[in-house]
């Protein structure tokens, strides 16, 4: 039988992944070679989430779309999902090492980083598209927000960005998680607040990320409950030990030092719930 078009309901965990200042990559490259480097990222990118179960969705240019929990059902996928992020992560440093020592690539791409968002929630999975052509693909309002995780991971300097529902399920099986709460958002197109959290890998100084974590969960609770002069305080406190400080283009206690000016300045959102509205997709 052939397969037909529609879907069908399921609790999936989506990930998305994107390479940052691809399009800067892309004007250094003459497009051979672009190729030759994007397909030896994407094979290395796809082996480690489909190590961990995930299911290929598609490649849009140097973006990743897998989803976990379909069709295949695993219970859990929100787990496999932080797993194959933090395996993309070392695998993708081994990858800027091996560039680096080859000498045949410009010296950005030994700086190249995925960014990755993930979010677990209801979607439908199923053939979509036209009657002549059309993917297996997951489509609804919990797939956005994995997109917007990915997306907005770029505003705060960060690259694994979870939603505060995968964290909560993949801790279940995987309470060695390690991870600090970023914010409390809303994001372009959605009404409802998320919290969002950013997965560390095992790069990452743990030493250093624990006093940055007490000091920035410290600053956001001051800053939650708008004491905005005293929140700036821990968030500048917690900037000296950001474990991205040396390469991401900001960090968030930057952002949110900064954010805390904002308000000092015009008086903060009027009736603030703690939830930041996201001014960009």
């Amino acid at each position: 039988r052939d397969p037909e078009l529609g879907g069908t309901e399921a609790q999936v965990t989506a990930l998305f992944s994107d390479v940052e200042g691809f399009s800067a990559l892309s004007e250094q490259l003459p497009p051979n070679e672009l190729v030759t480097l994007m397909n030896e990222y994407l094979s290395a990118m796809t082996d480690a989430l489909q190590a961990e179960g995930g299911t290929l969705d598609k490649y849009i240019g140097d973006a990743i779309v897998m989803m976990f929990g379909m069709p295949l059902p695993v219970a859990d996928h929100a787990a496999r999902a932080c797993a194959a992020a933090l395996r993309m992560q070392v695998r993708h440093a081994e990858l800027r090492r091996e560039w680096a020592q080859s000498g045949q690539w410009p010296e950005m791409v030994g700086h190249m980083r995925t960014r990755i968002g993930i979010n677990t929630g209801a979607a439908v999975i199923g053939n979509m598209g036209s009657r002549v052509r059309f993917n297996y693909t997951m489509m609804g309002d919990s797939v956005n927000l994995a997109a917007r995780c990915e997306s907005g991971a770029k505003s705060y300097g960060v690259y694994t960005m979870v939603s505060g529902a995968t964290l909560q399920a993949a801790l279940k099986s995987m309470p060695e998680l390690f991870y600090r709460k970023l914010d409390r958002i809303v994001v372009r197109g959605r009404s409802e607040p998320v919290e969002v959290f950013e997965l560390w890998d095992v790069s990452v100084a743990r030493d250093t990320a624990l006093r940055c974590r007490q000091a920035y969960e410290h600053g956001l609770q001051l800053y939650f409950n708008g004491e905005w002069a005293a929140a700036s305080q821990q968030f500048r406190a917690a900037e000296v030990d950001e474990p991205s400080r040396a390469f991401a283009p900001t960090t968030p206690s930057a952002v949110l030092a900064q954010r805390c000016c904002e308000f000092l300045e015009d008086g903060g959102p009027e009736n603030w719930d703690g939830a930041y509205r996201m001014q960009t997709k």
